[in-house]
């Protein structure tokens, strides 16, 4: 059985979101292997309309930035030989891109990321709700099940992240 293109598509999307700014965004050249173009004709067209891109809409990596979202992600490793640093579009900036870019393949995998980010929305706010409800159960039960309780907290709460050692020869 073949699975079907929009999952395959909303796979390859998921893997390209990351985190940056606090910000839920997606890499330019990461929007253009999904649109079919090439990066410097998505800068281009982005240029030509950049009043259609605030900062909250899409910002510059800083070194710093780029050099961990490379450190993070195996598939950017080719990321650091490139002189110039991506741009990062969230997921606003991403639904403006297609009324820039204005092809169908556009429009169509637009709508895949929007409802993709919509999913991941829906994921963290069930994740919240999950939570609330377990604190609720906590204060009706006995301690008896404070051990239960806190092993499912810990199972919810996510890992704080651990500080990375700089990399390289350092005098």
């Amino acid at each position: 059985m073949k699975p079907k293109t929009g999952i395959i598509i909303a796979q390859k999307i998921e893997q390209r979101i990351f985190l940056i700014r606090n910000r839920k965004a997606m890499l330019d050249r990461d929007l253009a292997f999904l649109y079919n173009v090439e990066t410097r004709v998505l800068n281009q067209a982005v240029k030509r309309n950049i009043k259609r891109f605030p900062d909250d809409f899409m910002f510059q990596l800083t070194k710093k930035e780029l050099a961990e979202v490379i450190t993070n992600c195996d598939n950017l490793q080719n990321l650091k030989f490139t002189p110039a640093r991506p741009y990062a579009f969230t997921e606003h900036g991403i639904a403006m891109l297609s009324s820039v870019l204005g092809s169908n393949k556009a429009i169509e995998i637009n709508i895949q990321i929007m409802r993709t980010f919509s999913k991941l929305r829906e994921l963290m706010a069930e994740h919240k709700d999950l939570r609330l409800k377990i604190e609720e159960m906590e204060k009706k039960y006995d301690k008896q099940f404070q051990l239960v309780f806190n092993a499912i907290k810990k199972l919810l709460t996510p890992p704080p992240e651990k500080p990375k050692r700089p990399i390289g020869f350092h005098v």
